[in-house]
């Protein structure tokens, strides 16, 4: 019983680091203290730094050499592409549109499923699927003012591209957990993530005015460095090792209500027919896609 609650408590923890997220890390890219690829250079060093001290001291587990190149491939979708997707696109759009798109991801996972390893699709979670294809259209569709529809639509779409790569890199990467410690696997991914994002991000990293950040954006990015990215990532590795991968998805549909209530609360997003209708549609499909066929 108590080990149970303590995995309900990290995965709680997970969708609040999570649904917090989507404002603490805007504000440091819209303030322009550091540039969305500069952020994510940052991110996937200093998460490679601390996993692997974690790992040393607690895994002590070898990656063999046959799995470096799929592990490479897990790395280009889980720890490049999404992650460079997700910043530059939540610098353009707005917090709830970009955890409402998020939330798009299992139904994404089903369609790649069903392409990759020919998971069966059911009249049901086509239905789901078709949901949450129109949500997310009527996001990208009613994206802001006119003045600003632009750069919402261009962040929309690249949270997009964010949730289709992540959803990829979950569908592939389940084969590596399958014989390893998460912790050794993400160790690996960081580890490949840091020379794929360098060619992005390293210069506006490394050329970074930091004496010249307050103290309000040194804790925005330590948040986002350590519990988003280092923390969030532990809690799920410990959740997975205890529960399936579905219990752990059903806590990623608690952030775009964090993400919404922490916007609206600070005045950086307000809520709207569109917002809410999308919200609709795709919280609709997501349950039509995770909704148990009869046998």
């Amino acid at each position: 019983m108590f080990e149970k609650l303590k995995v309900h408590l990290a995965l709680t923890s997970v969708a609040f680091i999570y649904g917090l997220n989507y404002i603490v890390a805007k504000d440091v890219m819209v303030k322009e203290y550091l540039t969305s690829f500069g952020f994510i250079m940052l991110r996937v060093l200093v998460g490679f730094i601390i996993i692997s001290v974690v790992h040393a001291f607690f895994i002590k587990e070898r990656l063999e050499r046959k799995d470096l190149l799929y592990t490479l491939m897990c790395a280009v979708f889980g720890g490049a592409i999404n992650m460079l997707a997700f910043f530059e696109g939540l610098k353009n759009t707005s917090p709830i549109h970009a955890s409402l798109i998020m939330v798009l991801t299992p139904c994404i996972v089903l369609l790649i499923s069903a392409i990759v390893i020919k998971e069966k699709v059911t009249k049901g979670k086509l239905l789901g699927l078709t949901l949450g294809l129109i949500g997310a259209g009527l996001l990208v569709s009613n994206g802001g003012s006119e003045s600003d529809k632009v750069a919402s639509v261009y962040g929309d779409l690249l949270i997009m591209v964010n949730a289709i790569s992540y959803g990829l890199y979950l569908v592939l990467v389940q084969r590596l957990y399958k014989k390893y410690n998460p912790i050794t696997v993400l160790k690996w991914i960081f580890f490949f993530a840091i020379f794929m994002v360098l060619p992005f991000g390293g210069r506006d990293a490394m050329h970074a005015d930091y004496g010249s950040f307050p103290v309000d954006i040194w804790a925005s990015i330590m948040y986002v460095l350590v519990l988003a990215t280092t923390g969030a990532y532990l809690l799920n590795a410990y959740a997975l090792s205890k529960v399936t991968p579905s219990t752990v998805g059903f806590y990623v549909y608690f952030q775009p209500l964090i993400a919404a209530a922490a916007a609206i609360i600070i005045g950086e997003d307000t809520l709207d027919v569109f917002k809410v209708s999308a919200a609709i549609f795709l919280f609709s499909g997501v349950y039509f896609v995770n909704k148990p066929t009869k046998t």
